[in-house]
């Protein structure tokens, strides 16, 4: 059975050739990227912000009964 000029096996074999190159590409990326700790990414991003002030003063003062 063909499909445009190619049979079916072909075709699948080539299907099968991308996704393994491109599990081959995946699998390196995540290999070799550095793992980043999203909290260290953040940490000082608010730091000249004053409603991120009240938030914390708000968020003691919840914490310490003074709600």
């Amino acid at each position: 059975m063909t499909v445009e000029g190619k049979t079916i096996h072909t075709s699948l074999e080539e299907r099968l050739t991308l996704a393994e190159k491109a599990i081959t590409e995946l699998q390196r990326q995540v290999s070799t990227s550095e793992s980043i700790n999203w909290l260290q990414e953040i940490t000082g991003s608010f730091k000249d912000e004053p409603e991120f002030e009240k938030v914390l003063a708000y968020g003691q003062a919840v914490r310490h009964g003074n709600k």
